[in-house]
């Protein structure tokens, strides 16, 4: 043998020992090191699992009143496995349910496709969860049709019929509450992955074809509502055949939500939106003939001490209901369009607008903090020129030309007397030279009364409004320089068209990020730059009748078991104080008290007996470019005894006083019990008018004291309150899902 033979052969064995070595070192990784892993991974393999949903808690009213419960419904289901070990895999089962239920064969097929198939339709149509889990096809399904599939079996392998609890919208009184309830959707794929990756693959209680809360309450409060599911863990052989039960837990049912809404007096407030809505669109009721009609609004209701929220609408609003079973496309595209006023958006909270004169209380307190008096005297003047320009800017109704307090200036919405007021501080403060440290004093105490920055009020979604300070603007340009430099040649057709626009353009282009005296100006009467969403206002309005502490709205009081114990309570928290001294908040206080009487909206009182409900409140009429006015009216009652905040806001919507305000006044009489020039508190829809304090009783059978005298139908049985399982419900035979419109 040569010495190059030998050479090879050595080479040769060393290859052999290095890959015996890998695979021995392989070996004893898999069995030793991952062992455990390995066996888990197989134990899953021949094991599969069974879900059963658990029944979701309640959403309750302050009195427990429903605003969302389960009713029980006859659900057909097809067992999908059984089909499959049919010799046609149970294609001609599938032909016959569908004539049976009255259900597309097409939609029927798709139902039973798993999802991710070749072919499959996307979800929620194709079906989300376990091979081994019975698919729901039909809701609602009439005795009479689920006694055919029953009693011929033979005909229907794999397919049943039993009772199920779906969600249910009862709205007590009418009241819908839809933005505020939200609703409850198919879990996404990554919601799954998130879960799970928090609370571990096997731990988490999630699974893929949940249904968690998509807005309003259902998703914030997903994790006391959703309850635990039941699981069976079933063995199966080789070729997926079950061959028997490993183990099995039953579902947990999930728990009641007590909010703090008033579902009377949520019905109360939506019926007074609209009518708010309908008296803008009439001619000569809101004193101004406009061409723009008034389509959408927004109403809110607050506890003054506490911030608790006891109504808010949103207009376009929507019949909730119409989740159930799922939405068509055209259904959500409705839904969803500018056209029909993008009725899923609750404006209560999400819309943006200038707050006009209700954001005088933020000039008078910054006034008194940058140490100007209140007392003036300050001239109201039909116009104001900024000096040293030809910039002029009028009051919103001329005629005003005297001297006056800063309370008189807020009875009767004197714009002038804030133009002069901002104008002097906006100098004080270094002007358009002023530094990063300059003392900008409406800006910062806007921003101490809440505004520019979210509540932190319990639904999701909430906008944070805009405070354009000197920091704001600059970066604002900075965003926005390509757009002013380059106008033509990025701006819309339509936004070039326009003359203002392309004045704004030039002249931001050069210095859009100065503070410039006119929009100093503007901003002290809450108009240019300036955004807020009606809850804000409702904050700070609130912070001002309580005597200067910001409490954050809150939606849920309580969380209840099942069996009425008090699972979490959610108390009010305080967020701040206002930045405003004692006597300048009770001078506020006061200046409100007398818009009622002898200022801006006294024409509306008088068949309103104010000697013994006085209101406080503030009239804004916010000006839109291109549009129509927007009709603010901000207030709080009883004023001497402040219990609660009652706003109103309806975009183009005319004058405050003369658009929002009536209607702000009727929802006082219903709150107080007023009748004529009378107050009746045993009439009040709230007992004596008073905010409630206690929480609604929930028995250990899970069935709800209701309020007596509502006129509502009771708690029923199994822990599900007022549950409605009346067949007549059900139209048509196999009706998948309540076919409703927004």
């Amino acid at each position: 043998m040569t010495d190059r033979s030998r050479t090879r052969l050595v080479v040769l064995q060393v290859l052999v020992f290095s890959l015996l070595a890998a695979l021995g070192g392989r070996l004893w990784y898999m069995q030793v090191v991952a062992g455990a892993e390995y066996q888990a991974a197989a134990s899953e393999n021949r094991i599969r699992e069974v879900v059963t949903p658990a029944v979701r808690g309640a959403i309750l009213d302050a009195q427990g009143r429903p605003l969302v419960q389960n009713r029980t419904s006859l659900v057909v289901s097809v067992d999908r496995s059984t089909l499959l070990d049919l010799p046609d895999d149970g294609d001609q089962v599938v032909r016959k349910l569908s004539r049976v239920l009255d259900i597309p064969y097409r939609r029927l097929d798709r139902q039973l496709t798993l999802c991710g198939a070749p072919g499959a339709a996307e979800p929620p149509v194709c079906w989300n969860g376990s091979p081994y889990q019975p698919i729901p096809v039909a809701e609602d399904v009439p005795a009479n049709t689920a006694l055919q599939v029953m009693e011929r079996g033979e005909e229907f392998p794999g397919v049943a019929a039993e009772m199920t609890a779906i969600r249910d919208y009862p709205a007590p009184f009418g009241a819908r509450a839809a933005q505020l309830l939200g609703y409850i959707g198919p879990i996404s794929a990554d919601e799954l992955a998130a879960a799970e990756a928090k609370e571990g693959r096997r731990g988490s209680t999630y699974t893929n074809f949940d249904l968690v809360g998509r807005g309003g309450l259902e998703q914030v409060y997903d994790g006391f509502l959703r309850g635990k599911p039941g699981v069976k863990k079933l063995a199966v052989d080789s070729a997926g055949n079950v061959t028997g039960t490993v183990a099995e837990r039953d579902a947990t049912p999930g728990n009641y939500l007590v909010t703090s809404i008033d579902a009377h007096v949520q019905k109360v407030v939506e019926d007074q939106l609209k009518a708010a809505i309908k008296r803008a669109n009439t001619p000569g009721e809101n004193g101004q003939d406009r061409a723009f009609p008034a389509k959408t609004g927004a109403a809110i209701v607050m506890e003054v001490d506490t911030g608790r929220v006891v109504a808010m609408a949103s207009y376009p609003d929507y019949n909730p209901g119409i989740w159930v079973g799922g939405v068509t496309n055209d259904q959500f595209a409705r839904l969803s369009s500018e056209k029909a006023g993008n009725p899923l958006i609750n404006r209560a909270i999400q819309g943006e607008y200038a707050p006009a004169s209700t954001f005088k209380i933020v000039g008078a307190a910054a006034a008194a903090a940058a140490g100007y008096s209140l007392n003036g005297p300050y001239q109201c003047s039909d116009q104001f020129t900024v000096p040293g320009s030809t910039q002029t800017f009028s009051n919103f109704e001329a005629g005003m030309t005297e001297s006056m307090t800063l309370a008189r200036a807020i009875e009767v919405s004197c714009n002038t007397v804030f133009y002069g007021l901002a104008y002097r501080m906006y100098v004080e403060e270094g002007g358009q030279d002023a530094g990063p440290n300059a003392p900008e004093y409406l800006m910062n105490t806007a921003r101490g009364l809440g505004y520019g920055s979210t509540t932190g009020i319990d639904l999701p979604s909430e906008a944070a409004g805009r405070l354009p300070d000197r920091e704001w603007r600059q970066q604002y340009w900075e965003d926005n320089k390509n757009y002013y430099c380059n106008f033509d040649e990025v701006a819309s057709a339509a936004d070039r068209a326009n003359d203002y626009l392309r004045a704004i353009a030039k002249e931001n282009c050069v210095d859009g990020y100065l503070l410039r005296p006119g929009d100093a100006v503007l901003a002290a009467i809450g108009q240019g730059d300036v955004l807020a969403t009606p809850l804000q206002v409702a904050h700070a309005y609130g912070a001002i009748a309580n005597g200067g502490t910001l409490y954050r709205p809150q939606v849920a009081r309580a969380v209840l078991s099942p069996e009425g114990q008090v699972v979490k309570n959610f108390k009010p928290k305080a967020q701040g104080k206002v930045p405003a001294s004692n006597t300048t908040v009770q001078y506020i206080q006061n200046a409100l008290a007398n818009v009622p009487v002898s200022g801006s909206a006294a024409y509306r009182y008088t068949t309103f007996p104010l000697d013994k409900i006085p209101v406080a409140a503030k009239t804004g009429t916010g000006q839109v470019e291109g549009k129509a006015t927007t009709s603010w009216y901000a207030s709080y009652a009883p004023a001497n005894d402040p219990k609660y905040v009652v706003l109103m806001m309806v975009p183009e919507g005319g004058t405050g006083s003369g658009t929002s305000a009536p209607s702000v006044n009727e929802i006082y009489k219903a709150l107080f019990g007023i009748e004529g020039l009378q107050v009746n508190p045993k009439k009040a829809i709230v007992p004596d008018g008073n905010p409630i304090k206690t929480l609604p009783t929930v028995n250990a059978d899970g069935t709800i004291d209701l309020p007596k005298d509502d006129g509502l139908p009771g708690s029923s049985e199994s822990g599900i309150p007022a549950a409605n399982t009346d067949d007549k419900k059900s139209k048509k035979n196999g009706r998948r899902r309540r076919r409703e419109t927004p």
